[in-house]
């Protein structure tokens, strides 16, 4: 009797493990989406701070932002009888929300450039017209009267008077690889994260457009392959390491004269335009210029009558300046100061100057860095930021006073905090997530009264619970050369302190970047997560170069990019590797893009402690990447040649001794499909064997239908085949004096099913 009751107990318990422990698949992860969190997309606020929009289904409806309630439909795309009209891609709004700008068909062409048929709604006259009838055009955008549309076509740059219909070209120039008027170039786009090269003086009465003159480029090809007899060539202007930019000069068209002037951006030197911005004083233009080295930035002043400049103010730095502090100047209405973003005390804070260019007051201070700069409420004299201040890990949400006297924590949940703040200020939307839980997404008042909740992703949590996650875990150690560093760990399912499991190390690693935060870290966690269940210590560490540490600690990696890098991932292996429950014979590493240049590094370098690596579109010798993002951090070939020589993977072929899977997509502008041949071509040479998968057409993202899954696949299986049989070779790491440190963050979240975009 007692047996059978016990036997009948056990049963059962064996019957609800199974049930309650489900393995997680990659057709779950790349092809259901079964564990997708919910997301609210970017707000589309109205100017009375109160409302926002949202394009569904071919409708743009308008919600109360307090309550979530529809309270307008503001355009429906049934009710448009037009044949070259297709359904909305996209909208954007007039400055008095008069007309609404719709594209429709948008063809991406790279990473944030795009061309479509662009229609203006005019909402009270109920009116719905084609910007250019003929073809698709860029970035067509109202002037502020909403009685002008600037766009660009054939690279050159019009604008139409919606009054009269008559278009306007004002360049006649544009050739497609030679030049560009009103828009940027591919280095431009991807670098300086600027793809509109255009904009509307306050007043509207001048437009000031960028010109790129590449007919000195050199051209780089892509080969398509899509089931014709022969394949499809992609030519375009890329520039490499140490050739030629493209040359960029500004204009200032006034639209009374029909008059057009080139600003005097002093070209005594090669240089960069990465940003130009009207200032809101009369007819006055900010002209961003950077050195080639984007270590000197100085912004001009142009008058748009003459185009003559005059230097407001210029700051340099011994390494460089990051295109991301030009997005955080911000001209005041008062017309007597801007703000300003800058490392110049060794860690990223906000400044306040006067229009001479003199420094009035520091309006963040301290050993931590602001990491986005949100905008200034200027009726109420605050500056909202983002900062980790804590911890590099996590983020809270600031508002200082614009004198700098009072700066404010508007959050208090531990983990990552970010905001999203209408028009007025008066209301923010608050997404908080960890790194073991999927965001929610709050609303909150002015003075930190919570509003309502639009999504809180319960489902998915609570579903996390059933396949018994096990929680990442933070922890820091101290390497050899006495830097602290930071990581976290996922252990294995029913983890066993007595046994050896192999480990897994994820990591991208680049500059500025950062993989070790307490934030909701999307698909791969799932990854990890199903990797831990078959075994494997899953880690991460952020290594010397990441972000949010200060100034040192970031740009101690120039000039030799990859190098410290490498020292630290090396360190951390061994470190890993040294555990009680590890086994030190069986690490790998995995990286895309610079993660995949690092992985590749780490491998070669450090072929004593690394069994395998997975490196997915990796830069292989920075020669062979652009000038923009490698000469900020290298500065030329010819200028620095050691640096180049002593980290680039492809000269360290012959050091391969574990094993080595090389991915690429074939239709990559970004890292080209030229950096995986020639590091194939460099292992054949040294007659290393190496897996390979390469993906036709894919582009840096290697995505589309089940190519992800297919991807995924590879790689776990190369990971089950490289790293979970007996060792390949044999080695005897030395063990390092660390100190680790396993905070455990908090309890394990939950799950979700299918891919789902939430309604606010």
């Amino acid at each position: 009797m007692n047996r059978l009751f016990i036997a009948g107990i056990s049963f059962l318990c064996l019957c609800q493990i199974s049930i309650a422990q489900p393995d997680i698949s990659l057709e779950d992860i790349w092809q259901n989406y079964s564990f997708m969190a919910n997301s609210v997309p970017g707000f589309n606020f109205m100017n009375d701070g109160k409302h926002y929009t949202r394009l569904e289904r071919g409708r743009i409806n308008q919600y109360d932002f307090t309550t979530g309630k529809l309270t307008a439909t503001l355009f429906n795309a049934s009710e448009v009888e037009s044949a070259a009209f297709q359904g909305v891609s996209d909208y954007a709004f007039s400055a008095d929300e008069s007309k609404i700008m719709i594209s429709s068909q948008s063809e991406r062409i790279y990473r944030r450039s795009s061309k479509a048929k662009f229609f203006v709604y005019d909402r009270k006259a109920k009116t719905f017209d084609a910007v250019y009838p003929e073809d698709k055009i860029r970035y067509a955008t109202f002037n502020p009267a909403a009685d002008k549309v600037a766009f660009v076509y054939g690279n050159n740059l019009h604008y139409k008077d919606l009054a009269t219909g008559k278009i306007t070209q004002l360049t006649d120039d544009g050739a497609k690889n030679a030049i560009i008027n009103g828009a940027t170039d591919w280095v431009y786009e991807e670098e300086f994260a600027i793809a509109v090269g255009f904009k509307w003086s306050p007043d509207g009465k001048h437009l000031a457009f960028m010109r790129f003159d590449e007919s000195g480029v050199k051209e780089f090809t892509m080969t398509h392959y899509r089931n014709g007899a022969y394949p499809e060539y992609e030519t375009f202007k890329y520039p490499k390491v140490g050739e030629d930019n493209a040359k960029v000069s500004v204009h200032i068209h006034d639209l009374s004269s029909g008059k057009t002037v080139k600003a005097d951006t002093r070209v005594d030197s090669e240089h960069y335009i990465p940003r130009i911005r009207w200032t809101g004083q009369q007819d006055q233009l900010c002209v961003i210029r950077m050195n080639r080295h984007q270590s000197k930035v100085e912004l001009l002043l142009a008058d748009a009558a003459t185009g003559k400049t005059k230097t407001l103010f210029e700051e340099t730095n011994k390494y460089y300046i990051e295109e991301s502090v030009l997005d955080d100047l911000h001209f005041l209405k008062d017309k007597q100061h801007f703000v300003w973003a800058s490392e110049m005390d060794g860690y990223h804070h906000i400044y306040l100057y006067d229009m001479n260019g003199k420094m009035v007051k520091q309006l963040t201070k301290g050993k931590w860095d602001v990491t986005d700069f949100h905008g200034v409420d200027e009726k109420n004299g605050k500056v909202f930021y983002q900062a980790a201040k804590e911890a590099p890990m996590r983020r809270h949400e600031y508002v200082v006073d614009l004198d700098g006297k009072k700066d404010e924590q508007l959050t208090t949940a531990e983990g990552w905090n970010a905001a999203q703040y209408s028009s007025t200020f008066d209301y923010y939307v608050l997404t908080h997530s960890t790194i073991n839980s999927p965001g929610s997404y709050v609303v909150y008042d002015r003075s930190g009264k919570q509003v309502r909740t639009i999504e809180d992703n319960s489902y998915l949590k609570s579903r996390m619970k059933s396949y018994d996650i096990q929680p990442a875990e933070f922890f820091s150690f101290t390497t050899k050369d006495k830097v602290d560093l930071n990581g976290y760990m996922i252990k294995p399912r029913d983890f066993d302190p007595s046994k050896k499991y192999p480990v897994f190390m994820y990591l991208y690693g680049g500059p500025g970047s950062q993989q070790v935060v307490d934030n909701w870290r999307g698909q791969n966690y799932w990854w990890f997560q199903m990797l831990a269940q078959q075994g494997y210590v899953v880690a991460c560490v952020d290594n010397r170069g990441t972000g949010a540490r200060g100034e040192a600690f970031k740009k101690i990696t120039y000039m030799q990019l990859g190098h410290y890098e490498t020292i630290d991932q090396i360190e951390a292996a061994k470190y890993l590797g040294s555990l009680d429950y590890t086994d030190p014979a069986r690490i790998g590493i995995f990286g895309w893009s610079y993660g995949g240049y690092m992985s590749s590094l780490c491998l070669l370098k450090g072929n004593d402690v690394f069994k395998a690596a997975i490196a997915v579109a990796p830069v292989t010798n920075w020669k062979w990447y652009d000038t923009i993002y490698t000469e900020r951090y290298m500065r030329t070939e010819k200028e620095n040649p050691e640096g180049y020589a002593n980290n680039s993977p492809v000269n360290f072929a012959d050091q391969l001794k574990g094993n080595y899977l090389l991915v690429h997509g074939m239709g990559d502008d970004n890292v080209h499909f030229q950096q995986t041949a020639e590091m194939a071509n460099a292992l054949i040479m040294a007659n290393k064997q190496y897996d390979t998968y390469f993906y036709p057409n894919r582009n840096h993202g290697i995505y589309g239908g089940l190519t992800r899954l297919h991807l995924y696949q590879k790689m776990s299986n190369f990971l089950d085949e490289k790293l979970k049989g007996p060792s390949g070779f044999e080695r005897s790491p030395k063990s390092m004096k660390q100190t680790i440190k396993l905070v455990p963050t908090e309890e394990a979240p939950k799950k979700k099913k299918k891919k789902k975009v939430i309604k606010p």
